[in-house]
């Protein structure tokens, strides 16, 4: 791990003690712990979500938090059914169904009370947002609300305005219980609750008088329940924020938005001693790192000394003390992808935000084997510990309101007149020791991007996704009324601009750039390093550096309708996007005669253009006039899968008619009748199969059953059960990021992206007769962004897979149509332009 930083010798100052126990010690300097990856690496977990889940997440619509009523804002809560089975019980915390009879006795109890539902979980759990303040009339809520535009929308104005300086309330952020089974911070959050609310010292008063504190009582109600890290859906919703795919997440991003953070602590376990961000390098590139850093570690200073002040220790009650990895650790614990909730609220303006890790493990085999004596004595620590984060956060922002407030402003200022950003050091972070190259990283903006619009481009249908979810993040979008030029092109009316001189230009970058190889700078990452939505999510994006940005426009809050039908002869959907899918597949459940071309191409006949009028308003896709005839019937392929969490949802959002299996599924007995395809990345094992399964399993392969595997596992089983002839070399089992891809054509790479997704990427050498190389690794190499290192022995890099085949497919012995993928072109439900080539193959196979 190399040398630790420096620890910084001072002790942080407590000003006035809001709620706090009494002063803190400071922690003596110790040998850094090694960094814990929590959740990190390639998704092994099997997806077994019922399809009402995936239905909720798909149709749940974002909340509106913006009101100008003023405060309290008074909603009584509808308590769900007692459920002795929650597995807060067991801890002595509180079940969810006990949260919103206790919400509702702090709304009657307190006017500085409000509660709101932000939004409904994926198993249908409603999210409680409260919000802590002095009351407010309309007028003055009015007021806040047209500050807090001000700030983002005019901040070179805001940072001259007096009254923003005197009477604006620092809205504050307090994330608690976002992986289901770390759940103390919601015990925590209600203590805090109700102090807030009946405490009449004079920090309190000046608190609720000076901020807003809004607590996300539950992020993830499903998991609380059921004990686990997941929702409803199986996704973990801190891996979650730059795709967004569910209700929960999405519902975090309105918060973010429309209340627009200074601060915020998000609070989770389990790491001894408690881990306080901020983190070890790389750090994100596009953020105002300065500004972040500056107040993120001074806040993190302060919650150490809070939770060492209350006296724990490792002799006496197995507390170690807490870490901060900016200071403590040289990497492992980083910042750098946008997909975690402080990692994501800073592009909405917070210039501290932490996550915090409390000591004592609770969940998983502890949960199991612990006396229940203990687990309660483990929690209630843990909410202890949360609760002095949160009160030393509070004190932070009381004593440094005006600091946080500009600092908020001059982030947003910097991006609105398109200036450098400044790199940190300790010049220009002063009081933050050890800041080194090993933490500069920047970003070069562009003057804008351009989504262009007209057929020329790979997706109109890809390219309105894009948009309406620049937007959906608050990035400001105008789409031109004209033709226009930049940078010596000419683009139609109708094409979208996204100009880099804007507020919230670090999330315009995060979705829209390419990324950065970062394989050099770190030898290993806490979780994913590249995301780019340019790239994966199949529209066209062009990167404009410099020039005059003059285009005659209107700004959208959502991007035009892209779905179309035309008027006259047979149709045909191109199958290159997950709505074309989607289109497909619904008009096959609805008994249309569909025909597909050799290179994937579907052909409806014009007699169905009613119901494809109907497809196409619904996903944004374009029926175009055919005269092709098609060269197979196609049918809605019956998909068993033993797959992700991501992938589950995926085809489900494609429209496939998916059952979920495994090994266990499988030995149990199963019904291969009603089943045309089996697709396999994880859980299930052809060798760990007892016979009666692997013969059943047989007769369905025998049948001309097709076989979709991916990754080590679905190798694995293509040769364990002897199918295609085709040796699958692994690369770095962390590697992961966005690749160069070279397509052949065909049913399954034709129209397909130039770029893929990768984790623990696999390569295809040794191909045997008739197996086809559909697609393969860039040469060169091929690692876009992200972070791909050879092994220790200098096997398994990205200059081993470049030119190698990445997708394979043919015939088995057996008959079976099989494809291989050693790409993961759904991963965590994120790479929506790479969906259509899994969804391709299992059409093939169901032929």
């Amino acid at each position: 791990m190399g040398m630790p930083r420096p620890v910084l010798i001072a002790t942080a100052t407590l000003a006035g003690a809001l709620l706090l126990a009494p002063p803190p010690a400071t922690a003596a300097p110790r040998k850094p712990l090694p960094p814990v990856r929590e959740g990190g690496g390639l998704d092994k977990a099997l997806g077994v979500a019922p399809a009402a889940a995936a239905g909720r997440a798909l149709g749940a619509p974002a909340p509106d938090l913006r009101r100008d009523t003023g405060y309290p804002r008074r909603t009584v809560l509808v308590p769900p059914p007692v459920n002795p089975a929650d597995k807060s019980v067991k801890l002595g915390l509180t079940p969810y169904h006990a949260i919103a009879p206790k919400l509702n006795e702090l709304q009657k109890l307190s006017d500085r009370v409000s509660v709101e539902v932000a939004g409904r979980s994926a198993g249908g759990h409603d999210l409680y947002l409260v919000t802590v303040t002095a009351p407010e009339t309309a007028a003055q809520a009015r007021e806040q609300e047209r500050m807090r535009e001000r700030i983002e929308h005019s901040p070179a104005a805001a940072a001259r305005d007096r009254r923003i300086t005197s009477a604006y309330k620092a809205p504050l952020f307090i994330n608690n219980n976002i992986h289901g089974n770390e759940w103390e911070g919601t015990d925590a959050a209600l203590k805090l609750i109700e102090r807030l609310a009946t405490a009449n010292d004079a920090r309190t008063t000046e608190l609720l008088s000076k901020s807003r504190v809004y607590l996300n009582v539950t992020a993830n109600p499903d998991g609380r329940i059921a004990g686990t890290r997941a929702n409803a859906n199986g996704f973990d919703l801190n891996r979650d924020f730059i795709t967004a795919s569910q209700p929960e997440s999405r519902a975090i991003r309105q918060i973010a938005i429309d209340k627009q953070p200074v601060m915020m602590i998000d609070l989770h376990g389990y790491v001894n001693g408690t881990l306080i961000e901020p983190t070890t390098p790389p750090h994100g590139e596009n953020y105002e790192y300065d500004l972040f850093l500056k107040n993120s570690y001074a806040n993190a200073l302060g919650m150490e000394a809070a939770v060492n002040g209350l006296g724990y220790t490792s002799q006496k009650d197995g507390v170690e003390p807490a870490v901060i990895p900016f200071r403590d650790q040289q990497e492992g614990w980083d910042d750098w992808p946008p997909i975690f909730t402080p990692q994501y609220m800073p592009f909405h303006g917070t210039v501290a935000a932490h996550t915090v890790e409390f000591p004592m493990r609770v969940n998983g085999r502890d949960y199991e084997t612990q006396p229940v004596g203990e687990l309660r004595r483990r929690s209630a620590i843990n909410t202890a510990i949360a609760g002095a984060a949160m009160r030393a956060t509070l004190d932070y922002a009381l004593d440094h309101r005006a600091t946080v407030i500009a600092d908020q402003i001059e982030l947003f200022r910097r991006g609105a007149a398109g200036e450098a950003q400044r790199q940190v050091s300790e010049e220009t972070v002063p009081g933050v020791p050890g800041i080194g190259p090993e933490d500069v990283y920047t970003a070069e903006f562009p003057r804008a991007y351009v989504i262009p619009a007209g057929d020329g481009q790979r997706s109109a249908t890809a390219a309105a996704r894009l948009v309406d979810h620049l937007t959906a993040n608050d990035v400001r979008v105008v789409r031109a009324d004209k033709d226009f030029r930049l940078n010596g092109r000419t683009y139609p009316s109708g094409s979208y601009v996204v100009d880099m001189h804007q507020p919230k230009r670090g999330l315009a970058n995060v979705i829209l750039a390419d990324g950065r190889d970062i394989s050099a700078d770190v030898s290993a990452m806490y979780d994913i390093s590249g995301w780019s939505l340019s790239l994966l999510w199949g529209a066209t994006v062009d990167r404009v550096e410099d020039g005059r940005l003059s285009v005659q426009g209107r700004a959208v809050h959502a991007a035009a309708p892209s779905g179309r039908v035309a008027p006259h002869g047979d149709l045909a959907l191109r199958l290159d996007d997950p709505n074309e899918l989607a289109a497909v597949n619904s008009l096959l459940a609805q008994g249309v005669r569909v025909r597909r071309t050799d290179d994937g191409t579907a052909i409806v006949p014009g007699s169905a253009r009613e119901r494809a009028r109907v497809l196409a308003d619904r996903y944004g896709v374009v029926f175009r006039a055919t005269k092709q005839r098609g060269t197979a019937d196609m049918r809605r392929t019956r998909v068993a899968a033993a797959v992700t969490p991501g992938e589950l949802f995926s085809l489900r959002e494609m429209g496939f008619d998916v059952v979920p299996v495994s090994t266990d599924v499988l030995d149990a007995g199963f019904d291969w009748s009603a089943v045309d395809v089996l697709y396999v990345s994880t859980g299930l094992s052809y060798k760990a199969l007892g016979p009666a399964a692997r013969t059943a399993l047989d007769g369905f392969l025998k049948g001309g059953g097709g076989v979709v595997g991916l990754g080590s596992t679905g190798a694995a089983f293509n040769s364990d059960a002897g199918l295609l002839a085709a040796t699958a070399v692994e690369g770095h089992g962390d590697a992961n990021g966005v690749v160069r891809v070279v397509n052949a054509g065909g049913p399954v790479t034709g129209g397909a992206s130039a770029h893929s997704f990768v984790y623990s990427p696999l390569w295809f050498t040794g191909l045997g007769t008739g197996v086809r190389a559909d697609q393969s690794y860039g040469s060169g190499n091929p690692l876009v962004s992200g972070h791909w290192r050879a092994e220790e022995n200098g096997s398994g890099g990205p200059l081993d897979a470049a030119g190698r085949a990445s997708v394979v497919s043919g015939t088995s012995a057996q008959g079976a149509p099989v494809v291989l993928f050693g790409t993961q072109p759904m991963f965590r439900a994120h790479p929506k332009g790479v969906f259509a080539q899994i969804g391709r193959a299992l059409l093939t196979g169901g032929e």
